[in-house]
């Protein structure tokens, strides 16, 4: 059998991205977990993919797969791929698109300056909606780490279609992202694992930040780790409404007005190359 694909990046956070509509194949871990593989298969962050969706008032569905073949229920960096993506297929000529998702709708369009700008909707701060084990909302939770890690940290707990633990550190070059981001991406505490973000304040309109994502590892780039830094310093007071995001891959801009409003993130979304596979 053979399967096309587009290889695809936001800002070093790397894709492959498979279109269901015309094509099909099925998707099982094995197989998810082959691709990924750098030396062995084609390699990336995250496998998506686009299909017809089953809400009448969506465009299509979007689905995203982690390098250790689990789903993910949210991706901004890779819904700018996908949208790019769609239209360089030809499957939609549309500058605005919608996108049915695990993790609720998502709006995407295309700006002058050909960069994306992804709506991912309203954060979710209700601790058993994260899910977080918590006995009642606030902004800052204490969080006992494993005993091989030890001690105990502060963090913000914030859903943008997936759920992201914030911690603020004084320098992000420094930050333990490897030891705590492991230990925290399945703490008890956080019943479907966790992506965790070290965020250095550098003023109140913009941000450093590294992001250890649950099933992945760190990457160069997390769209939706880089809305949830901005949510939880919008909440503590330190931030302003728009913040230039800067990840290792680059530099993204998050707007979030506060209350109901929408978390949107705009950046831009390359493609690397296509290719066809024999399975």
């Amino acid at each position: 059998m053979s399967l096309r694909f587009t290889k695809m990046h936001g800002l070093g956070n790397d894709f492959v991205l498979l279109d269901l509509v015309s094509q099909r194949v099925r998707l099982h871990r094995g197989l998810i977990e082959q691709l990924a593989d750098r030396r062995l298969g084609v390699g990336f962050d995250q496998l998506l993919t686009v299909s017809p969706p089953h809400d009448p008032d969506m465009d299509f569905k979007y689905t995203i797969y982690n390098a250790d073949g689990s789903e993910a229920e949210q991706c901004g960096n890779g819904a700018r791929c996908l949208f790019r993506f769609v239209r360089d297929q030809g499957l939609t000529a549309s500058r605005r698109i919608w996108l049915e998702t695990s993790g609720g709708p998502i709006e995407c369009r295309l700006e002058e300056d050909d960069n994306i700008t992804v709506d991912l909707g309203p954060p979710i701060l209700q601790p058993q909606q994260i899910p977080f084990v918590a006995e009642a909302e606030q902004v800052l939770y204490e969080v006992t780490l494993p005993s091989d890690e030890g001690g105990s940290l502060s963090l913000a707990a914030v859903n943008v279609g997936n759920p992201h633990a914030v911690i603020k550190v004084e320098d992000v070059q420094t930050a333990p992202v490897q030891a705590v981001g492991s230990a925290l991406e399945s703490h008890p505490r956080f019943p479907e694992r966790v992506n965790v973000g070290f965020m250095e304040l550098v003023s109140r309109t913009a941000v450093k930040l590294r992001v250890f994502e649950r099933g992945v590892g760190e990457t160069r780039a997390c769209g939706s780790g880089a809305c949830a830094a901005v949510v939880a310093g919008r909440l503590l007071g330190e931030l302003d409404e728009t913040v230039d995001v800067e990840l290792t891959g680059g530099h993204l801009k998050v707007t979030w007005a506060g209350e109901n409003s929408g978390v949107l993130m705009t950046g831009p979304a390359s493609r690397v190359y296509e290719g066809q596979l024999q399975l």
